[in-house]
């Protein structure tokens, strides 16, 4: 099966959901109803590493690649979730070349990076042994890192020349709330912002990934160049639950 890393070498429009269920059988679902990746959610979701691991595991089979948003740009935490089997990660707050060459060097074993080696868990999810885990793994792993913050559109153009970055997402919800606009996806500060982000990622031959709730979002998106679209398990639950209330009015 086409790791993601290999799926964003080409010119496939992608699509993904954030996990923040932690949930085995949620993330199964998804994964096999034909999600291209999860992103389980361990900044702002309910998962611990316990569950975390069963998510992972549960995309065992299918076309799907377990990511994982952790909390911070920390390699503890980075080698952590790669030795439960993680595919990549989504790194929060990156605010300069620096923080992005951190997160790089954080996914690949000496002389190239930072990762202590101890895949005793993740080699299971990949079908490897031990000591063949790192030829097959370490050039699949995918670096994500997420724009929401002032400085990180300050420095965007020097973040994206650092080499081994696989997708850039601007962040509407923090990069909208940090600009003083919560949520005013429209005003002109934000547009700017996000218009910033997207030009960078463009001209470094960077993808670019995204948040869409509905279709037409989706589709907005695309039409901008954006590679890989993803929901909320949460959200489209509640949406899909209230719209199913209205169906008892009369």
């Amino acid at each position: 099966m086409a790791g993601l890393k290999q799926k964003l070498a080409q010119d496939a429009r992608l699509t993904g959901h954030l996990c923040t269920i932690p949930s085995a059988t949620v993330t199964q679902a998804l994964a096999a109803a034909g999600a291209d990746l999860v992103v389980i959610d361990m900044e702002h979701g309910a998962v611990d590493y316990g569950s975390a691991h069963a998510m992972i595991a549960a995309t065992a089979g299918t076309d799907c690649a377990p990511l994982v948003r952790i909390t911070e740009n920390d390699p503890a935490q980075v080698k952590r979730v790669l030795d439960l089997g993680a595919e990549g990660i989504v790194f929060p707050l990156i605010r300069d070349a620096q923080d992005a060459a951190k997160a790089v060097a954080s996914l690949r074993y000496p002389p190239d990076g930072t990762r202590g080696f101890g895949p005793f868990i993740a080699q299971s999810r990949w079908g490897t042994d031990l000591m063949s885990y790192r030829e097959t793994m370490q050039d699949r792993l995918v670096c994500v890192l997420t724009i929401e913050t002032r400085e990180a559109i300050d420095n965007v153009e020097a973040i994206c020349a650092v080499p081994g970055i696989d997708m850039i997402v601007p962040a509407p919800f923090d990069l909208s709330t940090e600009l003083g606009v919560s949520g005013q996806f429209e005003h002109p500060a934000f547009v700017a912002a996000i218009a910033k982000a997207e030009a960078a990622a463009k001209a470094a031959g960077i993808p670019l990934g995204g948040v869409a709730l509905q279709q037409g979002q989706a589709k907005a998106l695309f039409e901008r160049g954006y590679r890989l679209i993803a929901g909320f398990d949460i959200l489209w639950l509640r949406a899909a639950t209230q719209q199913m209330a209205g169906w008892a009015e009369s």
